[in-house]
């Protein structure tokens, strides 16, 4: 038998194998892969994933393909578009915000000449005055020129989760505030723009110091829109947009005034107040010692504390006075300011802790003062007015301030336990006030029988304070965490302090020197009374807890 004819090793190889002695054809490995893969033994088909998918070519714009079929071109998906409605600033506020460069270039230079009169006129006799009033032209100038841009670059919108903010000039700043973290919203009217109709509308929200949104400057009416706009968000309600910029968008909730502070009051109070108690022990020796040297010139030593005590007195006048509270859907609304008015607004549950206090001065006409802790607002100044609810009142309006932030104490009396925290001790306790035992009168020798906390079953009453009376209210949902101190001298005692942690703010709650088995007890069962009111307390936004959205 002949032997098949061996290819040269010149000639292509064949596409086809060919058999050898009836042997199956074996596969060569050199050859490329079908482009159909074969399948073995009846199991499925795997795709070869290192070869490329066929795809068919898309026409392109102008294709007679593309003509010929419009159809069938590819369309990609567009980006979708920003359906938010952007907004400016009023026109107006570029110089409302430059005069303040002006200002403080003259109070540089007033600082500078204003304290050596040789200086000053010498400044006016040569001429030089000319290039001082020239600086302060060009200062202006540019402080006018950077108001200007930073205004055309600052614009804001509003959905129903956010307030988006973009500012800067040099560099782009985003901010947004998220209205389900909003804490209270103020309407701010400085003096300058009162006076050309205008306002601020800053959003404090919960986040810490330096988390406010301001919008500065809108029309007074736009602003006060926009405020309920935002509440209205806030509460749940979905506000349609698209409406004109300036118009309303949702009518104000009506509102009912509870209190307002009479001026002669609050002047009254002032004077009462610590300023004018410190005012007097620094005085009265420096004018004794006046009479007594004969000289004069010491009085010049009081001075600057003359100015300094003034300044107080005008600020608390100037913060406190007009001022008025009233109840609506929204949340609590204070109005008060002299020459800057501010218009708050904080929605209801807000509010996380009350302090109520009284000071010598003011207990023979029975006055007190209510500050709140809000977060967002921070600061613990007693001149900080964003804190007060009630800036000084007879004792009916101190618990009607109260009521407006915690209607329901839990109890079948609320007024005479109200009374029992603000006046009450542990010698004519009727209400299950825990007291510090006797045993650690010695840490606190004069207001040890004052000292108290009474639990129930809204909120934990703190009262404490001899000199200074005061009354603490935490509603149990808003109690942030606890903490149990004890002291060298308190475990020697077997006493302990419980401290209820809350948002920055004037109002510090904390009972000390409990039975140490007592303070412990307490911070189990009010750290487990918390976690329960804050199940139950329902969403922040009110409207929706209360079913009307």
């Amino acid at each position: 038998m002949s032997e098949p004819a061996r290819p040269g090793l010149t000639e292509p190889v064949p596409t086809e194998p060919v058999p050898v002695d009836g042997a199956p054809v074996r596969p060569d490995l050199t050859t490329p892969a079908p482009t159909e893969p074969v399948p073995v033994d009846g199991a499925p088909v795997r795709p070869d994933l290192t070869k490329p998918v066929p795809t068919e070519p898309v026409p392109a714009p102008g294709d007679a393909a593309l003509d010929a079929d419009p159809a069938a071109a590819v369309t990609l998906p567009e980006p979708a578009a920003d359906s938010r409605v952007w907004r400016r600033m009023h026109p107006v506020t570029p110089a409302i915000k430059g005069w303040r460069v002006l200002v403080g270039a003259i109070a540089v230079l007033g600082y500078q000449f204003g304290d050596d009169l040789r200086n000053a006129a010498e400044l006016v006799g040569d001429g030089r005055w000319r290039f001082v009033v020239g600086g302060l032209v060009l200062v202006a100038a540019v402080g006018f020129v950077y108001a200007l841009l930073a205004w055309r670059m600052t614009r804001f919108a509003v959905t129903d989760q956010a307030v988006h903010l973009h500012t800067g000039v040099l560099f782009r700043q985003q901010r947004q505030a998220r209205l389900d973290r909003l804490q209270a919203v103020d309407v701010v009217q400085p003096l300058l723009a009162r006076i050309t109709g205008l306002a601020e509308l800053k959003l404090e929200v919960a986040g810490g110091s330096g988390s406010a949104v301001s919008l500065a400057f809108l029309k007074q009416d736009e602003a006060e829109g926009l405020r309920s706009e935002l509440l209205a968000r806030a509460a749940g309600l979905h506000v349609e947009a698209g409406a004109p910029q300036g118009g309303p968008v949702v009518e104000a909730a009506p509102e009912h005034q509870v209190f307002e502070v009479p001026m002669a009051r609050l002047v009254q109070s002032v004077l009462r107040s610590g300023v004018t108690l410190w005012a007097g022990v620094f005085v009265v020796p420096v004018i004794v010692g006046v009479v007594w040297t004969r000289e004069p010139g010491a009085v010049f030593i009081m001075v600057p504390a003359f100015f300094g005590i003034a300044g107080a007195i005008w600020s608390a006048i100037n913060q406190g006075a007009n001022f008025r509270a009233a109840i609506s859907p929204d949340g609590i609304r204070l109005r008060h300011g002299l020459t800057e008015s501010r218009a708050q607004t904080v929605p209801p549950g807000r509010v996380q802790a009350l302090g109520i206090t009284q000071g010598p001065l003011w207990r023979g006409k029975d006055w007190w003062r209510v500050q709140m802790n809000v977060a967002g607002y921070g600061g613990a100044g007693e001149q900080q007015t964003e804190n007060v609810l009630l800036p000084v009142g007879t004792r009916d309006d101190a618990v009607l301030a109260l009521w407006l932030v915690l209607p329901d104490l839990g109890v079948a009396d609320p007024r005479a336990v109200v009374e029992a925290g603000l006046s009450g001790s542990a010698a004519d306790d009727a209400f299950g006030f825990l007291t510090v035992p006797r045993r650690a009168r010695l840490l606190d020798l004069l207001a040890w029988n004052r000292r108290g906390v009474l639990v129930t079953d809204r909120a934990l009453l703190v009262r404490s304070g001899r000199f200074i009376r005061r009354l603490v209210v935490v509603p149990h949902e808003r109690t942030q965490s606890l903490q149990l101190d004890q002291g060298p001298l308190q475990r020697r005692f077997g006493v302990a302090s419980l401290v209820v942690h809350s948002t920055p703010g004037p109002v510090s709650p904390r009972v000390d020197h409990l039975d140490a088995a007592v303070a412990a007890a307490l911070l189990d069962e009010q750290a487990e009374r918390a976690r329960t009111a804050r199940a139950n307390a329902g969403p922040e936004q009110w409207m929706r807890r209360e079913g009307t959205a």
